[in-house]
């Protein structure tokens, strides 16, 4: 049995769980979101507990079950708390602006300022020029638009300029070595 997949699921007050078929919505006060369970995985609601559960022990129902647990899971968390990625802007001159909770412009380095436009689903807040939210209900979502913004500037090895996740250590490397 997997781990992760036989956990149950708490739904908390306030948010709305709609089975129908494979098809799961949830909805709660930061949304709403959809999935559609994959393979021989069904879901049963037992008051206010989720339980994800597979048909047989063959090897995909076996790998799938544990992740559309996860899934289910994050968004029941995503419509309730909501996600968010913090990001930091480290090199001189480099900084963000939002013109809107939509977009967001980026001086990285380049010759021009970069506008960044956001999803559906995700807004940016800037709290300083150097500091960066991704904000949203979806997990996923938030995950790529914050790697797509860091992947517009990587922090380099040399100096750690560039954009990076919050916390995130970037390993320096020694530069020439003088004569």
């Amino acid at each position: 049995m997997s781990r992760i997949g036989k956990q149950a699921i708490t739904v908390p007050s306030g948010v709305e769980v709609t089975i129908d078929g494979s098809a799961v919505r949830v909805k709660g006060p930061k949304g709403q979101l959809e999935h559609r369970l994959v393979g021989d995985v069904a879901i049963a609601r037992d008051g206010d507990v989720l339980n994800v559960t597979r048909a047989d022990d063959t090897r995909s129902n076996r790998s799938l079950h544990g992740l559309q647990r996860s899934l289910i899971a994050n968004m029941v968390i995503g419509v309730s708390d909501g996600f968010s990625k913090e990001l930091e802007i480290i090199g001189v001159g480099y900084r963000a602006q939002a013109p809107g909770p939509n977009a967001i412009d980026l001086s990285v380095g380049f010759s021009h300022t970069v506008r960044f436009q956001a999803p559906e689903g995700v807004t940016f807040e800037v709290p300083a020029p150097t500091r960066i939210t991704v904000r949203g209900n979806d997990k996923e979502a938030v995950g790529q638009v914050a790697a797509n913004i860091r992947k517009l500037r990587k922090p380099e090895p040399y100096k750690g300029k560039g954009v990076r996740y919050a916390g995130e250590v970037v390993r320096r490397k020694a530069g020439k070595a003088a004569k």
